[in-house]
This record gives structure tokens, sequence and C-alpha cells, in this order.
């Protein structure tokens, strides 16, 4: 049903063409007859019918609605005043062919949807659930929290979940873009709209149908046309203002010359329709939304959802590339590299690790299980903490066994006023976690994360993408984080920052440019909600990542916020292009036709051609496979 009007159209279109075709014959200047005059009127009359009269109908309806100046409008008072001073062909041809625009519109929409629309198929319709010791099928719909379904080879996982039982590698590129299949095994998460390629895997289902990733990424890219760019917002502010004044323009060159210069009414009448045809801005109401359609539909494409036409204006101008360190540039896999006890503490290094350890025993922080690989102790999961009290940004202060102890950073040895702290050795390039017992310090342990492979070659894609500074913001310390920034080729460097911290350095980048933030998505939703444009990393199945980012990097892969970077750029250039190209088109028809250089045809190229060329410019986004500087 969702193609209708494209058939309309072009049945209507095509129906009218060999009538319209049969009346140019009996209109030619030779005398034919009352009989051929009568046949020439009656075939004009049948063509103008087949290809107006939905639009006839719609403007007719439009203005009972009180909406008058709308391209519909433009061309029924243009073909029926074609019509009144006996320009019959021209008034079948501006009918003709605004039909055979109309179809192209609905071609191009359908074509740049093509990658959003692919989403759909994303969603499986069926689930194969283990009930009573018997494998059913059912709606996913029909499926609880925490029963099993099962997954075949060459199947779409239904659901999102954990395997249970079996391994196997999926396809995840519809979602993520990543061409390499992942492997799944007994623990692994996994989501609804991967396709399992090998053996038979069991899942516990972990989320209902209506709030699986797909369904949450469908959602989103449903809604993106909602929220509109200032380029958009500025399209349709002009199209009410613009047609009206062009309607009055029209009406002034019909009546003041033959009233006041006796020139002949047919004459002006005929170059009032010219204004008429070639004022409808069709083209760039068309044409300006489908770009922006276009741009989202091929992020989507390659993993990258961006929630409106809006995000795309800005990642365009965006000249600051804010970082988190931990997930984001770095793969958030901590290591204890360095243990230093304190000489008065006369502890040795596995102690000092324990205290740690004990202490972070139900935090599930990446430095926290670090410390607890490090330790492994089976006697760990006996003790009992009292009064946990954890600090944001600080650390962690509990007590075990009568003895209260503090771990975190500097700030919370500073604040519980921890006496002969030993300083960090400056080749200790890492997060350091300090211990104090009953308020005497005990030393410190050093924990560092290792750079993905792939950050700097993705910050300097970013660079050759426009982006003037990158900037990396992080708890960790000053040496950490001075560290990593050297490694990575960062600009500019903030550490030891809490998550209100961050929101501050990033309301003073806004002041120096347009500025993006990318972090993890959950940690830094207050960062990611402040900057122009947050972008989440890793997000696939996290909800707290979808709601307060902008756009959503489905997998981890830092190469993708240069591609949408490019992508935007390249969609903005081809929305300006489209309205440049099609203003400058029709206000020189319409200086043409005023003294009469211009007849009502070239009019027809000023609306329908002018619209060809901005639609096949917007449909190059759909064939855009790389973006490119």
């Amino acid at each position: 049903m969702e193609h209708l009007p494209f058939f309309k159209n072009l049945a209507e279109a095509g129906a009218g063409q060999p009538i319209f075709g049969q009346s140019l014959v009996f209109g030619q200047p030779f005398d034919c007859g009352q009989a051929f005059s009568a046949l020439k009127l009656l075939l004009f009359a049948a063509a103008y019918l087949l290809c107006a009269k939905e639009v006839l109908i719609n403007a007719v309806q439009n203005i009972l609605r009180g909406q008058i100046f709308d391209e519909q409008f433009l061309m029924a008072a243009a073909s029926i005043a074609a019509i009144a001073i006996g320009e019959y062909p021209e008034a079948v041809g501006v009918m003709l062919f605004y039909q055979v625009g109309e179809w192209f519109e609905d071609y191009a929409v359908d074509k740049s949807r093509g990658s959003i629309q692919s989403l759909v198929g994303l969603r499986p319709d069926k689930a194969f659930v283990l009930r009573d010791g018997q494998v059913q099928q059912v709606a996913p719909e029909e499926v609880q929290v925490g029963e099993t379904i099962q997954v075949k080879a060459g199947e779409r996982v239904p659901l999102d979940g954990v395997v249970v039982e079996g391994n196997s590698f999926v396809d995840t590129s519809a979602l993520t873009g990543e061409s390499v299949p992942r492997e799944i095994f007994e623990g692994a998460q996994v989501m609804a709209g991967f396709v399992n390629q090998s053996g038979l895997v069991a899942i516990k289902v972990t989320k209902a149908a209506a709030d699986s990733s797909v369904s949450r990424i469908l959602e989103l890219v449903e809604n993106a046309s909602e929220k509109k760019a200032k380029a958009q917002k500025f399209i349709s502010r002009f199209a009410k203002v613009y047609t009206p004044l062009v309607c009055v323009a029209a009406a002034l060159v019909a009546v003041v010359p033959p009233i006041f210069a006796s020139a002949q009414w047919s004459t002006w009448i005929y170059r009032a329709i010219m204004f008429l045809v070639v004022s409808c801005p069709c083209a760039l109401v068309i044409s300006v939304p489908l770009s922006f359609y276009g741009g989202i539909g091929l992020a989507s494409s390659k993993g990258i959802l961006i929630k409106g036409s809006n995000y795309i204006e800005l990642l365009s101008k965006a000249k600051i590339a804010a970082f988190d360190k931990t997930g984001t540039l770095t793969q958030g896999v901590f290591v204890v590299n360095e243990i230093h006890p304190s000489p008065e503490a006369k502890i040795s290094q596995e102690e000092l690790v324990a205290i740690a350890a004990h202490a972070e025993k139900y935090s599930e922080h990446p430095i926290s299980k670090s410390l607890k690989i490090a330790h492994h102790c089976p006697k760990c999961e006996s003790l009992a903490l009292n009064n946990v009290h954890e600090f944001r940004g600080q650390g962690i202060k509990v007590e075990i066994e009568g003895q209260t102890i503090l771990a975190g950073n500097l700030k919370l040895m500073e604040a519980f006023k921890v006496q002969k702290i030993i300083p960090c050795p400056k080749d200790d390039a890492g997060t350091v976690v300090h211990v104090a017992v009953d308020g005497i310090y005990q030393g410190h342990i050093v924990i560092s994360d290792k750079i993905k492979e792939a950050s700097r070659a993705a910050l300097a894609s970013l660079k050759k993408a426009g982006i003037q500074k990158t900037v990396m913001l992080t708890g960790d310390s000053q040496l950490a984080a001075d560290a990593s920034a050297k490694a990575l080729g960062i600009d500019q460097t903030a550490a030891e920052l809490l998550p209100e911290d961050k929101v501050a350095r990033v309301e003073e980048l806004l002041k120096e440019g347009t500025t993006i933030f990318a972090g993890d998505g959950i940690n830094d939703a207050p960062v990611l909600a402040r900057a122009d444009v947050g972008i989440a990393m890793g997000a696939l199945g996290s909800d707290a990542a979808i709601e307060a980012s902008d756009v959503v990097i489905m997998n981890d892969d830092l190469e993708k916020i240069s591609e949408a970077v490019k992508i935007s750029k390249k969609t903005m250039r081809v929305v300006w292009q489209n309205i440049a190209a099609s203003l400058l088109v029709k206000f020189g028809i319409m200086a043409l036709a005023v003294p009469g250089i211009a007849n009502l045809w070239l009019a027809v190229f000023g609306d329908v051609g002018v619209l060809f060329l901005a639609v096949l410019n917007a449909l190059r986004l759909c064939l855009f496979k790389r973006a490119k500087n």
C-alpha cells in the first residue's frame, strides 16, 4: 500500500500522454473541419481531466481547509487560466508534467528510504520458545522475559537475550555495519536482528519485544524526520511567504498592463500563467527534506543512527570533538601495573591489593574488576562489608571486620584528611587507587588502561574531515591523561573531572565553536545531553545511550564518527546546491517571463525540470557508498 501514490501518478501520467499526443496532432494549423476541431477539444479535455483530476480536487479541499497557497493551487490556477485564453496544449502540458514530477518524487522518496526501510526486516515475525519441554512457534510479542528461545542456523534472533547453551557466529552487519561475524558463546549477549550463521543456540530472553534494541532503533529512525534542520525550517517558512507573494505578483502582471497600458489581456494573462507555474516551490519543498532523509538513511546503513536532520546540520559545522577516555578512546580493559605499599604501613604488595579488592567487592566498575582479578581470593566472598558509602568520582568507604577502609583517588584521601600520602612516580601513567585503613595511609596501586589500536587513526581522520581541535575529558589522573593524550595525538586534555566538571568544560568548548562529544552513553549522559551533538559509542542495546545521545554509533568503531561528519557535510552540500540552483533558475525564468522572452514550456521546465534535477541531486546520497572529504 505504501507504493500506491507512486503507481497512481505513473498510471495517470501514462494514460494522459498518448491522448495528449493525439490532441497535439489534431491541433496542428490546418483546416480539419468542425468534426476534427470538436475531436481535438474532446481529446484535450480527456487528457486534462486524466492528469488534473486529483490536483483540482486536492486544491479545492485545501482551500476549504484554509491552505490556499500550495503547489496544487498554483498548478490548478495556471492550467485553468491557460484554458480560459485558449492555450489548451499548455494547460494539459502543465498538468501532464506535474504528474510526471509527482511520479518522480514518489520514486525518489522510495529510493531514499531504501536503507531505512531495510531495517524493518530486522524485526522477526516468529520465535521458537521452549515450553513444557516442547519447542513452540509463537510471535515474538508472546514471549515473556526469562523464557528460553532456540535460534537455528540461518535464522534471525527475534529478541534480546543471553546465550545459555551452544556457540556460533552471528552476522551483526544490519545493525552495526560490521562485516566481520561476531562469535557468541554461553554468557554472551545477543540482540534482536542478529543472524545466526552456524550452530543451534539457546537464548534466555532479557527484554520484551517492544523493548528490544531493534524496536528502539526502528522507533528512533522513524521519528528522525520530526527534528528538522534550520535549512529545512527555512524552506518551510520561505514557501509560506514566497508563494503568496508570487501569486500577488502574477495577478499584477495579468491586470496592470491591460488596465493602464491598454495591452492585450490574453498576452499578459499568459505571462502571469508562466509566473504561477515557475513559482511552484516543490523543487525546494521536496528536495531539501529528501536530501536529509537520504543522509539519515545512508548513515543508518553504516551503523550510525542520527536522530534528526538538525543533527546532520550540526555535525557538518562541528569544529571541536571532545571524548571520554575510558571505553571510548581506550579499551576499558584495566590491568594492575604497579603496586607501591607505604614503608610505614609495613605491608606487602599482595596485602595492599587484597585490602583494595575486598573494599571493591560489590563494585562493577572496570577498575574494581581489575583489582579483584589481580587478587583472586576465595575468602573475599565470605567477608561482610558494612556501612558502604560510594563517593562519586572519588572512591569508596567501607567497614570490614571493624576496620574502616578507604579506596579511591587523592581527593578521597584529602577529604578524610589522610596523612603521609606517597606521591606517584612520574613514570606511573595510569589510574591511581590510594588505600587507607583507619585513617592510616597504606599505599597506592597503579592501574593502566589499553589504548584502542584504531583510536589514533580515527582522530587523524576527524582532522581531515574538518575537526579543528580534539579534547579528552577524563576522571583519571593528570599523569595518566597526559600519557594517553600524547600517544593519541590529542590537542587538549582535562583530567580528574567529575561528571559535572565535564559538563562545565563542554560549556567552555561550546563558546569556541560547534562541539561534539563522544562517550559511552551511560556515565556521560549529562555531557552527551549538553554538547551540540552527543555521540554514544558502542551503544547497541543500551537504553541510556539511545535516550541521552543525538547520534548512536552501533559499535565502538571511532572511525564511524568521522564517517558521520563526512556524510553530514555531503548532505548539506546537496541541500544548499538544490536551494541555490532552484532559486536561480526560477527567478531567471520569472525575469524572462515579464517581457515575453520565455514561454509556458520554459516555465514548466522551471518547475518540473528543476524538480527533476534537484531530486536527482538528492538521490546521489543513496549512491554515496563511502564518505569523502
